[in-house]
């Protein structure tokens, strides 16, 4: 049986480089306010004779923040979105929701122009929400760069390592053949 320890270990390695570089990425940008996107970065490889397979799971609204949403009104921020505000796919609410928990956690709020006084989070919150949902979103490439970069990488080192593994194999035959 062929042994795939060699191709398995630069697959965990492919893995666990575009783990770290989006993580730190995410912390880079400023974008790591809960770390719960930052937690939620995780990976597997899968390496079977047949096939090698990379796995990667984040928080749904990581793939917002990787490749950005077009505003309902606009998409000068990101034209080349996949994804776009009013278009009736995206949970009820949600935009407010984590605004206003972004911003109580920021502990950030603008200011009245005529009275100045502060405005409450939630006012503060739905000033935001609207002109996100209008304008839209910038991508932030936090983790399709590291995985493009990574993935660049990876057929010289796979072809090493599974060249490594067949020698592993050839050598093993050879051996066990012998003892016969």
């Amino acid at each position: 049986m062929l042994s795939q320890s060699n191709t398995e270990a630069v697959m965990d390695k492919f893995i666990r480089d575009v783990v770290k570089q989006s993580r730190t990425n995410l912390t880079k940008k400023d974008k790591n306010v809960s770390k719960k996107l930052y937690n939620s970065i995780n990976g597997q490889a899968k390496v079977t004779p047949k096939s090698l397979e990379a796995y990667f799971e984040m928080e749904q609204y990581g793939q917002f923040q990787d490749l950005g949403v077009k505003g309902k009104s606009s998409s000068i921020k990101e034209p080349n979105s996949p994804f776009k505000f009013g278009s009736g796919t995206g949970q009820k609410g949600g935009l407010t929701k984590g605004i206003e928990n972004w911003v109580t956690a920021r502990r950030f709020q603008f200011k009245d122009r005529q009275s100045g006084k502060f405005l409450s989070y939630k006012q503060t919150a739905f000033l935001i929400t609207r002109s996100v949902y209008q304008k839209g979103i910038k991508a932030t490439n936090f983790f399709t760069r590291p995985f493009e970069l990574a993935f660049n990488k990876l057929p010289d080192e796979l072809v090493e390592a599974y060249g490594l593994d067949i020698e592993l194999f050839i050598k093993q035959t050879i051996k066990n053949g012998k003892k016969s």
